[in-house]
């Protein structure tokens, strides 16, 4: 079995790949720029955006795993996917998707501009669902790597603006490629139960985690965000309580990537 992984040089890809290696699979990872074939992976040079080397980098690969994300664009990238895909006959299509993305509501322009990634991402949701093809989507909370993102983002100001009410689950990117690996070696089976992380946290548990890790003092002053996709998420819609499947917390996370320092 030729599987063609996108995204597979991501904080999610690059873990994919090498457990599909391991089970046996030809893993050909689709990438905009050339790259040596390395430690059983081959690449493809394709471009999700404009579609250009998909249909080729799709041709004798059985199954498609989408990783390729981004903060836009995602629903133009899974439209041109599944066109290939599609003409390609392929046997089973992949994807990653998010936790609340059926439940954030994105109406605003304020909502665009804060949660436009939700409805991209149920866009490209749908546009799988209506491939014709046989599917399988995973919901995943947000990553650690994200939520580690943001924190360092936040820490650089002297006073961090923390969103009021706000809870996330964040989930380790190793959790979710194991489960996505094993949906991709079995058959389609449509939307699937979610992943998520094992304990949720406020905002500024998630900041606090960090400023103590690299040894940081911050002023956080609570900032109650305006618009419906806000007021969902403070409502919990980016939440998955019972599929708290995920194993690594935020504090082990941390404990390996920054040390702990307070």
């Amino acid at each position: 079995m030729t599987i063609l992984l996108t995204g597979g040089t991501g904080t999610l890809g690059r873990l994919v790949a090498p457990l599909l290696v391991d089970a046996g699979r030809t893993v050909r990872v689709l990438s905009r720029s050339r790259h040596e074939a390395k430690d059983g992976i081959e690449y493809v040079t394709g471009d999700l955006a404009s579609g250009d080397g998909l249909e080729a980098a799709i041709g004798g690969a059985d199954t498609i795993v989408h990783c390729a994300g981004s903060t836009k664009g995602d629903e133009d990238k899974a439209r041109n996917l599944v066109k290939a895909a599609a003409r390609a006959g392929s046997q089973h299509l992949v994807y990653i998707s998010v936790v609340g993305a059926d439940r954030i509501p994105v109406e605003s322009r304020v909502d665009r501009a804060m949660f436009g990634y939700f409805a991209a991402k149920r866009a490209a949701e749908l546009a799988v669902e209506g491939s014709g093809l046989p599917w399988t989507t995973l919901r995943a909370t947000q990553f650690h790597d994200f939520m580690l993102t943001a924190a360092r983002g936040m820490a650089k100001m002297p006073v961090i603006p923390v969103p009021a009410g706000m809870r996330f689950q964040p989930v380790d990117a190793g959790d979710v490629a194991e489960r996505l690996a094993g949906l991709a070696l079995g058959e389609p089976a449509g939307l699937v139960a979610d992943i998520a992380g094992p304990t949720v946290y406020g905002m500024d548990e998630i900041v606090r985690g960090y400023l103590n890790a690299v040894g940081k003092r911050r002023l956080m002053v609570p900032v109650r965000l305006p618009g419906k996709a806000a007021r969902a998420y403070r409502d919990g819609g980016n939440l998955s309580l019972d599929q708290a499947t995920g194993q690594r917390t935020w504090e082990d996370f941390l404990a390996e990537r920054v040390g702990t320092r307070g």
